[in-house]
């Protein structure tokens, strides 16, 4: 990050002159946006001290997961992230837009992500844990019922174009690219299960979805509480896709019995059928997982960044899981076993592509 791009946006937050600052690129996710950490270095009256610059990308305004640009006037990002303070729920503050140097100030949440409390708490703990992330989740969907219509996230929406896409991303990606090009029959198999799930998918009773709640996006506070970020790809989508991408996160193995019972405490927060709540949660990791699993070879392939494909694996291994839930899909999932070597519990972390 130049000097200039950074100063600009400082210099609206704390005036001039600037405090001495240092800014600390911090390790990057799979999207196309760079953070820093921009430390004061110096004694100043005005707060804070430390903030976060997000970097923009070129193209702010596309979506890194796919699906049709976003169709408005502000940042996807900053416009969701007002959505959700406006229902009072734990977003960062935003402290600067300086959009001319793609450049956002915000509100500095320190280190600590509910996948890193996972790793340093006990497994037993780990009920309590996601007792509250369930209920955040079942909070920021009680919230969020109704919407404004004009919002960016009433706009967009999980539609069978988008689901088809998804699905297809991982025959391209998640297949193909590592075994080699399916033949007629296999991909004619791939197709017919691919098309019943979109059109079970798109059936389903739909609600906001943040369309990434998983332990890397959430933020543990000094008192343990979550806060939300990386939140600028929400749309209108199947109501139960948030819970999946929690309890079938591909950065945390889950055992069944703790799925289970977090799904039975969201659908009495919810008020939902929990058997209707079942069905819907399993297709819909048939979906997410697939399609996580070809994400992480793209990610490595076509963005140059391998360390993703250690997630591969357990992305595999929720869908497995998801097959013996979903009755009627056994061509597919022999069709998986034949090109994935070990599918689904002992699949291999793919080797990275060559330079």
């Amino acid at each position: 990050m130049t000097a200039p791009r950074l100063d600009h946006a400082l210099a609206e937050l704390y005036g001039l002159p600037l405090p001495a600052f240092e800014p600390i690129k911090l390790r990057g996710d799979a999207s196309t946006r760079s953070y820093f950490r921009v430390r004061v270095t110096e004694k100043i009256a005005r707060s804070p001290q430390s903030v976060i610059a997000m970097q923009l990308p070129e193209d702010a305004f596309r979506s890194d997961e796919g699906g049709k640009p976003a169709d408005s006037e502000r940042l996807p990002f900053l416009e969701v992230a007002a959505l959700l303070a406006s229902k009072g729920l734990p977003v960062p503050t935003v402290y600067v837009e300086d959009l001319d140097n793609g450049i956002i100030l915000l509100e500095d949440l320190g280190d600590l992500t509910f996948e890193g409390r996972l790793c340093e708490t006990s497994r037993s703990d780990w009920p309590r844990l996601y007792e509250g992330a369930v209920d955040l989740l079942a909070d920021l969907h009680e919230r969020c019922e109704t919407i404004p219509s004009a919002s960016i996230v009433s706009r967009r929406r999980f539609d069978r174009e988008l689901l088809d896409w998804e699905l297809d991303h991982f025959r391209v990606w998640g297949l193909e690219a590592p075994f080699g090009v399916l033949d007629e029959d296999q991909s004619a198999t791939l197709q017919g299960a691919f098309s019943r799930i979109a059109a079970a998918i798109e059936a389903m009773p739909e609600g906001f979805v943040h369309r990434d709640f998983q332990s890397k996006n959430l933020m543990v506070g000094p008192g343990g509480g979550l806060t939300l970020i990386d939140f600028q790809d929400a749309l209108w989508g199947p109501r139960v896709y948030d819970l999946v991408a929690l309890l079938c996160d591909s950065y945390v193995s889950l055992d069944l019995d703790l799925q289970e019972s977090m799904i039975d405490r969201y659908a009495a927060l919810r008020r939902i059928e929990p058997a209707e709540l079942r069905r819907e949660f399993w297709l819909v990791t048939l979906h997410r997982k697939l399609k996580d699993a070809g994400r992480f070879i793209f990610i490595d392939r076509a963005r140059k960044n391998p360390d993703f494909l250690q997630w591969y694996p357990q992305s595999l291994v929720y869908v497995g899981r998801a097959l013996e839930q979903c009755p009627g899909f056994e061509e597919l999932g022999g069709l998986l076993a034949g090109a994935i070597a070990g599918f689904p519990n002992r699949v291999t972390e793919p080797a990275p592509a060559l330079e």
